[in-house]
């Protein structure tokens, strides 16, 4: 913690500063104390001064002579025994304050803040977005991401939705996403994670290989699970588990990308769930049809298209409701 400098007068910075050096490097005598709660009590936000400034003392005491080198501060003559209270009751009020605040500029210019981005998308609407380290990810419908990256590593935070991830190589900055239902970490590959809620979740390799770890994040019994290309880790309140995915199964789960929905054989309610969680419609199928077998490939985005396939491969109606509800059941239920 590196204290503020527009949030106090230069007044108060010196007397923390002080108090922090006098703290560090001897016992206050019972007057020292009395002196020193005074000036606690005299402004509310002396305390947290005095908190910043002691710990940036602690921090301090190897960038010192790095300071020196370049030219930001002066160092007196070193005493016989030097230890970091010593050195800094050699500086006046001021020169604490400004090495602090010379210490942070080279502190920000050295270890750089991590980059924060989130990234929302809405119903029917699908994204893409390329991050500071080349790493490319592709949003599914109703996805938020929320991604901060630093120097040491890339981590990510897939709170709802699916997306695709083509991650740039780079074996010291791993690649960490975390969803409710567990992590996966990865240090370059192709793969999509897929999450609903705490319990729900789907893992796809496409390219390489990644660790998924399921189960509560902080639980060390929560061993990973190696998952490689062409493999698929679902997880449900049921519990974990891993399939073996043909080239064609591959591509019909990677079809959201292109916008299009591949069925082969799939009930009639599983196809219209899909569809209503992209449109985020409600959509309900009667008993008597919600079995019907349903294939082909189909528009994402064109789910009037979609109805109408229906209505000329099958005996069902398709009513919409007022309240935007579509109801599909057999041409013969009422």
């Amino acid at each position: 913690m590196k204290p503020s400098f527009s949030s106090s007068s230069s007044s108060s910075d010196a007397s923390a500063a002080l108090w922090a050096a006098r703290l560090d490097g001897s016992e206050l005598s019972a007057s020292d104390r009395t002196e020193l709660e005074q000036w606690l009590a005299a402004d509310p936000t002396h305390r947290t001064l005095l908190s910043s400034y002691c710990q940036f003392s602690a921090d301090l005491e190897q960038p010192l002579q790095h300071l020196a080198e370049v030219g930001a501060i002066s160092l007196p003559a070193p005493a016989p025994v030097v230890n970091r209270a010593t050195r800094w009751k050699q500086f006046t009020a001021g020169a604490l304050v400004a090495a602090a605040a010379a210490f942070a500029v080279i502190i920000a210019v050295k270890q750089p803040a991590p980059e924060l981005t989130a990234m929302t998308t809405a119903f029917a609407q699908r994204q893409s977005l390329t991050l500071s380290d080349g790493t490319v990810v592709e949003l599914n419908a109703q996805t938020r991401l929320e991604i901060s990256m630093s120097h040491s590593e890339r981590r990510v935070r897939l709170v709802t939705g699916e997306a695709f991830f083509q991650v740039a190589p780079n074996a010291a900055r791993p690649f960490v996403i975390e969803t409710r239902a567990g992590s996966i970490r990865v240090t370059g590959t192709s793969f999509s994670v897929r999450t609903e809620g705490a319990a729900a979740l789907e893992v796809t390799v496409v390219q390489g290989s990644v660790q998924v770890r399921t189960g509560d994040l902080n639980s060390a019994n929560s061993a990973p699970v190696l998952l490689e290309a062409g493999q698929k880790l679902s997880r449900s309140p049921e519990g974990v588990s891993i399939k073996i995915l043909s080239s064609t199964a591959l591509d019909e789960a990677m079809a959201w990308r292109r916008g299009q929905i591949i069925l082969e054989g799939v009930p009639l309610r599983e196809a219209l769930a899909q569809f209503a969680r992209y449109h985020g419609r409600s959509m309900t199928v009667s008993e008597g049809a919600a079995q019907l077998p349903l294939g082909g490939r189909y528009s994402l985005d064109d789910l009037r298209g979609f109805f109408a396939a229906l209505v000329e491969l099958f005996p069902v109606k398709v009513i919409t409701e007022v309240d935007g509800t579509v109801r599909v059941s057999h041409r013969d239920e009422p």
